[in-house]
């Protein structure tokens, strides 16, 4: 069973972050081969932080020296190898899957430049954050279409438009 366990700083709103975070995850969990991660009675848990821009630039530039904000930083807890086993093995039934940190200024400048909504932008990120907290990388073209198809069908099992699809005006 999938758990988020959400933190949020100001100046976020209140939405319900919890419940899309949730969404999210699960529908990117679904499109991958861990899909069982979402039935299986292991308490599967992600920690989805909201945070500031400045506390997103502190975390780049200590753990990707980027000393600048991003949107989304994930940060798995489990080796992709071992996450088929995740279900099998969590010695009590519980396991971190990963922390998903995104930061509220960036993440509203984009919504905002894509003429999208914050809340379906958000939730567009913690889709990819969780399948980079499965290893899912884009560090080359192939990974990276493969992920962003993962991400699109995930999008479109939300009701959520293709973020990649170029408009033309």
């Amino acid at each position: 069973m999938i758990h988020i366990e959400l933190t949020r700083e100001d100046p976020w709103s209140d939405t319900d972050w919890e419940a899309r975070a949730l969404a999210a995850a699960r529908a990117a969990i679904a499109r991958t081969p861990y899909g069982d991660l979402i039935t299986t009675p292991a308490h599967v848990e992600i920690s989805v932080r909201l945070a500031t821009d400045d506390e997103v630039q502190g975390l780049n530039r200590q753990y990707r020296q980027k000393d600048k904000p991003t949107n989304v930083l994930s940060f798995p807890m489990v080796q992709p190898d071992l996450i088929d086993t995740v279900s099998q093995n969590s010695d009590d039934g519980e396991v971190l899957l990963g922390d998903i940190v995104l930061a509220h200024g960036v993440c509203e400048r984009e919504a905002a430049e894509r003429n999208i909504g914050v809340a379906d932008h958000f939730t567009h990120l913690v889709v990819h954050g969780c399948l980079h907290l499965l290893g899912y990388d884009h560090m080359t073209d192939d990974e990276g279409d493969a992920m962003e198809q993962i991400e699109r069908d995930a999008l479109a099992d939300l009701g959520i438009a293709d973020p990649y699809l170029i408009r033309e005006d």
